[in-house]
Protein backbone atom coordinates (compact mmCIF):
# COMPACT_ATOMS: atom_id res chain seq x y z
CA UNK A 1 0.00 0.00 0.00
CA UNK A 2 1.02 3.17 -1.07
CA UNK A 3 0.68 6.33 1.48
CA UNK A 4 0.00 10.31 0.76
CA UNK A 5 1.97 11.54 3.53
CA UNK A 6 3.89 8.89 6.19
CA UNK A 7 4.94 10.57 10.03
CA UNK A 8 8.20 9.20 10.21
CA UNK A 9 9.42 9.60 14.76
CA UNK A 10 12.70 8.11 14.82
CA UNK A 11 13.71 7.34 18.89
CA UNK A 12 16.13 5.54 20.35
CA UNK A 13 15.78 3.71 23.92
CA UNK A 14 18.89 5.66 25.45
CA UNK A 15 20.18 9.28 25.02
CA UNK A 16 23.28 10.67 26.12
CA UNK A 17 21.73 14.04 28.07
CA UNK A 18 18.67 13.44 29.15
CA UNK A 19 18.46 10.10 30.54
CA UNK A 20 15.62 7.89 28.91
CA UNK A 21 14.02 11.33 27.75
CA UNK A 22 11.63 9.91 25.05
CA UNK A 23 9.73 7.77 28.29
CA UNK A 24 10.59 10.00 30.68
CA UNK A 25 7.08 11.34 32.00
CA UNK A 26 6.30 14.90 30.81
CA UNK A 27 3.86 16.78 32.20
CA UNK A 28 1.77 13.17 33.29
CA UNK A 29 2.72 11.29 29.76
CA UNK A 30 5.86 9.82 28.72
CA UNK A 31 7.33 12.40 26.59
CA UNK A 32 7.09 10.44 23.50
CA UNK A 33 3.03 10.19 23.68
CA UNK A 34 2.80 14.04 22.94
CA UNK A 35 4.02 13.87 19.42
CA UNK A 36 2.53 10.64 18.45
CA UNK A 37 -1.05 12.20 19.88
CA UNK A 38 -0.71 15.48 17.65
CA UNK A 39 0.05 13.80 14.31
CA UNK A 40 -2.58 10.68 14.25
CA UNK A 41 -4.84 14.06 15.71
CA UNK A 42 -3.60 15.41 12.41
CA UNK A 43 -6.00 14.77 9.32
CA UNK A 44 -2.79 15.53 6.77
CA UNK A 45 -0.99 12.42 7.74
CA UNK A 46 -1.83 8.89 6.67
CA UNK A 47 0.13 6.94 8.22
CA UNK A 48 2.58 7.53 11.69
CA UNK A 49 5.55 5.20 11.67
CA UNK A 50 7.62 4.72 14.87
CA UNK A 51 11.17 3.63 14.24
CA UNK A 52 12.87 2.43 17.46
CA UNK A 53 14.90 0.09 19.28
CA UNK A 54 13.17 0.82 23.16
CA UNK A 55 11.18 -2.42 23.98
CA UNK A 56 9.61 0.19 26.34
CA UNK A 57 8.34 2.68 23.28
CA UNK A 58 7.18 -0.98 21.55
CA UNK A 59 4.88 -2.12 24.48
CA UNK A 60 3.71 1.31 24.91
CA UNK A 61 3.00 1.95 21.45
CA UNK A 62 1.37 -1.65 20.79
CA UNK A 63 -0.81 -0.79 23.89
CA UNK A 64 -1.91 2.79 23.22
CA UNK A 65 -1.39 3.51 20.14
CA UNK A 66 -2.62 0.13 17.93
CA UNK A 67 -2.84 2.33 14.64
CA UNK A 68 0.75 3.02 14.60
CA UNK A 69 3.40 1.20 12.72
CA UNK A 70 6.35 0.59 14.54
CA UNK A 71 9.82 -0.44 12.90
CA UNK A 72 12.22 -2.59 14.96
CA UNK A 73 15.56 -0.58 14.43
CA UNK A 74 17.81 -2.86 12.91
CA UNK A 75 21.06 -3.88 14.89
CA UNK A 76 23.69 -2.11 12.52
CA UNK A 77 21.67 1.43 12.68
CA UNK A 78 21.45 1.36 16.58
CA UNK A 79 24.80 3.28 16.97
CA UNK A 80 24.27 6.73 17.73
CA UNK A 81 26.87 7.90 15.96
CA UNK A 82 24.82 6.56 12.96
CA UNK A 83 23.36 9.55 10.50
CA UNK A 84 20.03 9.99 10.61
CA UNK A 85 19.75 9.70 6.85
CA UNK A 86 20.90 6.04 7.34
CA UNK A 87 18.20 5.11 9.64
CA UNK A 88 15.29 7.51 7.53
CA UNK A 89 16.33 5.33 4.43
CA UNK A 90 15.63 2.53 6.21
CA UNK A 91 12.74 3.85 6.86
CA UNK A 92 11.40 4.44 3.44
CA UNK A 93 12.32 1.21 2.17
CA UNK A 94 10.05 -0.56 4.57
CA UNK A 95 6.98 1.81 3.84
CA UNK A 96 5.79 3.62 0.65
CA UNK A 97 4.27 7.08 0.69
CA UNK A 98 4.81 10.14 -1.85
CA UNK A 99 6.19 12.40 1.20
CA UNK A 100 7.67 11.43 4.11
CA UNK A 101 7.63 14.02 7.22
CA UNK A 102 9.80 13.94 10.06
CA UNK A 103 9.69 15.17 13.89
CA UNK A 104 10.53 14.14 16.83
CA UNK A 105 9.83 12.99 20.35
CA UNK A 106 11.82 16.22 21.46
CA UNK A 107 8.95 18.35 20.23
CA UNK A 108 6.01 18.40 22.54
CA UNK A 109 4.80 21.68 22.23
CA UNK A 110 4.12 20.86 18.25
CA UNK A 111 0.63 21.41 17.41
CA UNK A 112 -1.85 19.18 14.93
CA UNK A 113 -2.94 22.51 13.36
CA UNK A 114 0.75 23.71 12.80
CA UNK A 115 1.71 20.27 11.21
CA UNK A 116 -1.21 20.24 8.95
CA UNK A 117 -0.26 23.79 7.73
CA UNK A 118 3.03 23.28 6.92
CA UNK A 119 1.90 20.33 4.94
CA UNK A 120 -0.44 22.55 3.01
CA UNK A 121 1.59 25.36 2.51
CA UNK A 122 4.32 23.09 1.07
CA UNK A 123 1.67 21.17 -0.83
CA UNK A 124 0.19 24.03 -2.65
CA UNK A 125 4.22 24.93 -4.09
CA UNK A 126 5.38 21.75 -4.77
CA UNK A 127 7.16 21.09 -6.94
CA UNK A 128 8.65 24.60 -7.09
CA UNK A 129 10.04 23.99 -3.80
CA UNK A 130 11.57 19.93 -3.61
CA UNK A 131 11.54 19.46 0.64
CA UNK A 132 10.36 21.82 3.38
CA UNK A 133 12.13 22.48 6.96
CA UNK A 134 10.77 24.36 9.71
CA UNK A 135 12.68 27.28 11.28
CA UNK A 136 12.60 29.59 13.81
CA UNK A 137 13.08 33.87 13.38
CA UNK A 138 16.04 35.29 14.79
CA UNK A 139 15.91 38.85 15.33
CA UNK A 140 19.23 39.23 17.07
CA UNK A 141 22.70 40.75 16.86
CA UNK A 142 25.05 37.78 15.64
CA UNK A 143 28.78 37.88 15.64
CA UNK A 144 31.20 35.07 14.34
CA UNK A 145 34.04 33.61 16.79
CA UNK A 146 36.50 36.37 15.40
CA UNK A 147 33.80 38.74 16.67
CA UNK A 148 32.69 40.52 12.98
CA UNK A 149 28.86 41.13 12.70
CA UNK A 150 26.96 38.94 10.73
CA UNK A 151 23.40 40.38 10.28
CA UNK A 152 24.08 44.35 11.28
CA UNK A 153 26.69 46.69 10.80
CA UNK A 154 27.84 47.91 14.85
CA UNK A 155 27.76 51.22 13.07
CA UNK A 156 24.20 51.48 13.04
CA UNK A 157 22.73 50.24 16.18
CA UNK A 158 18.76 49.23 15.02
CA UNK A 159 16.57 47.86 17.32
CA UNK A 160 16.78 44.46 17.24
CA UNK A 161 13.09 43.99 16.11
CA UNK A 162 13.81 46.01 12.95
CA UNK A 163 16.69 43.80 11.99
CA UNK A 164 16.59 41.90 8.89
CA UNK A 165 15.69 38.48 9.87
CA UNK A 166 17.95 35.31 10.10
CA UNK A 167 16.50 32.09 10.30
CA UNK A 168 17.57 28.90 12.57
CA UNK A 169 16.46 25.23 11.41
CA UNK A 170 14.72 23.71 14.16
CA UNK A 171 14.25 20.31 13.90
CA UNK A 172 10.60 20.30 14.48
CA UNK A 173 9.60 19.18 10.97
CA UNK A 174 11.25 17.90 7.79
CA UNK A 175 9.06 17.15 4.70
CA UNK A 176 10.46 15.44 1.55
CA UNK A 177 10.39 12.75 -0.73
CA UNK A 178 12.49 9.47 -0.85
CA UNK A 179 13.96 10.50 -4.00
CA UNK A 180 15.36 13.28 -2.79
CA UNK A 181 16.66 11.69 0.58
CA UNK A 182 18.50 9.47 -2.20
CA UNK A 183 19.62 12.41 -4.62
CA UNK A 184 20.93 14.29 -1.19
CA UNK A 185 21.30 11.77 0.99
CA UNK A 186 19.46 14.56 3.25
CA UNK A 187 15.92 15.75 4.36
CA UNK A 188 16.53 18.92 2.27
CA UNK A 189 16.80 18.87 -1.11
CA UNK A 190 17.64 21.49 -4.19
CA UNK A 191 14.77 24.33 -3.20
CA UNK A 192 13.74 23.93 -0.06
CA UNK A 193 10.76 25.94 1.70
CA UNK A 194 11.21 27.27 5.31
CA UNK A 195 8.23 27.04 7.64
CA UNK A 196 8.42 29.39 10.11
CA UNK A 197 6.45 28.10 13.77
CA UNK A 198 7.00 30.13 16.54
CA UNK A 199 9.25 30.09 19.04
CA UNK A 200 6.83 29.05 21.87
CA UNK A 201 5.60 25.88 20.27
CA UNK A 202 9.39 25.27 18.42
CA UNK A 203 10.81 24.03 21.57
CA UNK A 204 13.31 20.95 21.11
CA UNK A 205 14.29 18.91 24.17
CA UNK A 206 18.19 18.50 24.02
CA UNK A 207 19.51 19.02 27.60
CA UNK A 208 18.02 18.79 31.07
CA UNK A 209 17.50 22.42 30.88
CA UNK A 210 15.11 22.59 27.79
CA UNK A 211 13.18 19.55 29.26
CA UNK A 212 12.10 21.85 32.26
CA UNK A 213 11.08 24.81 29.90
CA UNK A 214 9.35 22.85 27.58
CA UNK A 215 7.36 21.01 30.13
CA UNK A 216 6.72 24.91 32.01
CA UNK A 217 5.72 25.96 28.62
CA UNK A 218 3.56 22.36 27.96
CA UNK A 219 0.99 22.69 31.07
CA UNK A 220 0.88 26.64 30.25
CA UNK A 221 -0.51 26.45 26.62
CA UNK A 222 -2.20 23.58 27.32
CA UNK A 223 -3.74 23.46 30.78
CA UNK A 224 -5.07 20.01 31.90
CA UNK A 225 -3.98 18.36 28.93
Amino acid sequence: MKYKVVAIVPMRHSSERVKGKNYRDFAGKPLFHRIIESLLACDKIDKVVIDTDSPTIIEQTATLFPEVLVLERPEHLRDGAIPMNNVLLNTCNSIESEFYLQTHSTNPLLSPETIAKGIDEFMKSYPIYDSMFSVTRLQQRLWDPLARAINHNPAILLRTQDLPPTYMENSCMYLFTKETLIKKFNRIGDRPFMYEIEEVEAQDIDVELNFKVAEFLFKELYPGK
